[in-house]
């Protein structure tokens, strides 16, 4: 017969061999932008970047002190996608995820904004950290996000796409 611990000190050694606890909870807003163009055919496109970790997202990142989201979302897509010339439209909502890093819980909440690249969208200068960036189908951008709640926004995107007169 196999002698089994109590539960309590089961869980105690299952706690004790894991993560240390938790010191802090950091607070991070960031912002960015389902960015699109239309092509040739008027089909929809969206412009998706690759993470280090090969995970297909999109641009965003932190907002600095004084800058507003929308500000903060121009300035990485011009960062991460070396795109030069866009127009943020409209607020599409935010995202909120947290995940440890070390001994913090960083809580991130993310603004996300529609924005139309403009002018040579094929003119594309991704970050040295990143594994990749190309614009997408509507449908393979979908398949492609790795995050369900960004790839919500993106359906709520579209929806103000196709209501929008160009």
């Amino acid at each position: 017969m196999v002698k089994r611990p109590k539960p309590i000190q089961g869980f105690r050694q299952f706690v004790s061999r894991h993560k240390p606890a938790i010191k802090e909870v950091l607070r991070e807003p960031t912002a960015g932008g389902i960015v699109y163009r239309k092509n040739s055919k008027g089909q929809v496109e969206i412009l998706l970047i690759q993470d280090a970790k090969d995970r297909w997202t999109i641009p965003k990142g932190h907002i600095e002190e004084g800058e507003s989201s929308k500000q903060t979302a121009e300035r990485e897509i011009r960062e991460e996608t070396g795109l030069q010339e866009m127009r943020v439209l409209n607020w599409l909502g935010k995202i909120n995820f947290r995940y440890r890093r070390q001994q913090s819980l960083v809580l991130m909440t993310t603004e996300i904004f529609l924005v139309k690249g403009l002018g040579d969208t094929d003119k594309l200068q991704p970050e040295d950290w990143m594994n990749g960036i190309k614009w997408f189908s509507a449908a393979e951008a979908l398949d492609k996000i790795e995050y369900e709640d960004i790839g919500k926004i993106i359906l709520i995107a579209l929806k103000k796409i196709r209501s929008q007169k160009d």
